[in-house]
């Protein structure tokens, strides 16, 4: 039976016991701080933040390149002759990451490349869906398994809302927030992935005790979220009294497995301190 390895990348924010547990290898994107480049995972978050505060500077981050892919994936080839790899990337309409992946694969075999059109928590709800049918169906076609992951990339939903509107602003990721206007910073963007782009969805108004429990439950009430896993995120900062709320709440709708997952220095940049987010699979 030849082995099939599942890879993406770090802004997947895939916790690392998950990524040990399923035997999902992941690679680094980067963030650029202070002219110096760090590989995402390599960097605390909480140095970013310190950099903003010192500085009013955000640092910029960058996709995995070309190369960085070849050897990622050449590297599984040798530790694993005869494996198929399937790969389930961050959304290529948000970062070139994936377009790197299909050139640096050009002259491989048996890679299988699948752009999920998400991050974060919306990439790894991808990526455990992908974790979970393997592991009930070890002997899957690889064919098969690419077609069943790629049917629920438009059903993974990823909502969140930043604790900062102003590294959102300054990283200028999502294609209408201008609409908010420089004189709303009050107002808290929902932000959701539309066909893999980031777009501002609805506003809210309030701290962010009540507008994650709003977010929370107009998710919930908007789409039929597959009860059997939900993911939560935070970035640092966040109170534990909010994700203690978030995730009793996430129980009294009926989720069996409630995962938190920390933002990484890759979303953290965007996103900033304090935010929460919630993602899982329609069904």
């Amino acid at each position: 039976m030849r082995r099939i390895i599942l890879t993406t990348e770090s802004g997947a924010d895939l916790p690392s016991d998950l990524a040990d547990t399923h035997h999902v290898q992941v690679v680094p994107m980067h963030v650029i701080m202070d002219g110096k480049d760090y590989l995402d995972g390599s960097l605390p978050v909480m140095d970013i933040y310190d950099y903003y505060d010192t500085t009013k500077k955000i640092p910029s981050t960058t996709s995995t390149n070309s190369h960085e892919y070849l050897e990622f994936f050449t590297k599984i080839k040798n530790d694993n002759p005869d494996c198929i790899i399937v790969h389930i990337g961050y959304t290529s309409k948000a970062s070139s990451s994936f377009q790197n992946a299909i050139i640096a694969t050009e002259d491989l075999k048996d890679i299988f490349l699948i752009d999920a059109l998400n991050v974060t928590g919306g990439l790894t709800a991808i990526v455990m869906y992908a974790v979970n049918l393997l592991e009930k169906e070890p002997l899957i076609d690889p064919g098969l398994l690419v077609e069943k992951i790629k049917s629920v990339v438009p059903k993974s939903r990823l909502a969140f809302v930043p604790g900062s509107l102003e590294f959102l602003r300054a990283g200028g990721r999502v294609s209408n927030l201008a609409y908010l206007g420089g004189a709303l910073l009050k107002i808290k963007p929902r932000i959701e992935l539309v066909d893999g782009n980031l777009v501002s969805t609805k506003k809210y108004r309030g701290k962010m005790d009540v507008v994650s429990e709003k977010l929370m439950q107009d998710y919930l009430t908007q789409y039929d979220i597959d009860r059997d896993q939900l993911y939560l995120i935070y970035s640092i900062g966040l109170d534990e009294s909010i994700k203690q709320g978030m995730e009793d709440t996430a129980r009294e709708f009926g989720f069996k497995n409630v995962k938190w997952i920390q933002a990484g220095a890759m979303i953290s940049t965007h996103a900033g301190p304090g935010g929460f987010g919630i993602a899982g699979i329609e069904v």
